[in-house]
């Protein structure tokens, strides 16, 4: 029975049937910004031209776009911090593994004493 609850906990909710809405990064996101979007045309829409069935168009339309955009807009910054966070983790690794040697890049050679007469 408790094997039961847990899978129902993480069965996540799948739009048509094909996207897990709650394990794919920016995907809640982007279809609350689509509804949005949806509502906001389609009602600014029926509201300037009374049009009931064009307003329906605008307003999926307005879905879709919204939606894709907001999409690839989060996508793109996810991946953009992925790559910033790499350079750090390589940037701290190579700091460790050069620290107090020759190769350290802070580690500032010392002027050598000039040389006496001999």
């Amino acid at each position: 029975m408790a094997v039961e609850d847990e899978e129902s906990q993480n069965k996540g909710f799948k739009l048509l049937g094909i996207l897990d809405v709650q394990s794919t990064p920016c995907s809640r996101e982007a279809i609350l910004h689509g509804a949005g979007g949806s509502l906001a045309g389609g009602l600014l829409y029926f509201l300037a031209t009374s049009r009931v069935k064009r307003s329906f168009d605008v307003g999926f339309a307005g879905f879709m776009l919204t939606t894709l955009g907001s999409w690839f807009y989060c996508r793109m910054n996810n991946a953009k911090l992925r790559v910033q966070q790499r350079l750090i983790q390589e940037g701290i690794k190579n700091k460790v593994v050069y620290e107090g040697t020759v190769l350290d890049p802070t580690h500032k050679p010392k002027a050598e004493a000039p040389s006496g007469p001999s």
